[in-house]
């Protein structure tokens, strides 16, 4: 189920934008979706990276799956 949202975009963003949804005909929703989606790819990634680098800092460490199996008596 698709929410509406509201946000504001600088002119000349609007203008590349509905330039670039003419010339694929398409709409500035759906550019603006697939815009969001590859993007989510890139968080992905950037919260991975933070997370290599919290365990090299110390920052955070790692359950052992058997640990997690034990605690939550679950017998393998």
């Amino acid at each position: 189920m698709k929410q509406a949202i509201n946000i504001r975009l600088e002119k000349d963003v609007v203008k590349a934008l509905d330039e670039y949804a003419q010339e694929l005909d398409k709409t500035r929703t759906s550019l603006v979706e697939k815009a969001i989606e590859l993007y989510f790819d890139k968080l992905d990634e950037m919260i991975a990276d933070k997370r290599i680098d919290d365990l090299k800092s110390g920052k955070t460490t790692l359950v052992p799956l058997e640990e997690v199996f034990k605690k939550a008596g679950i017998d393998v």
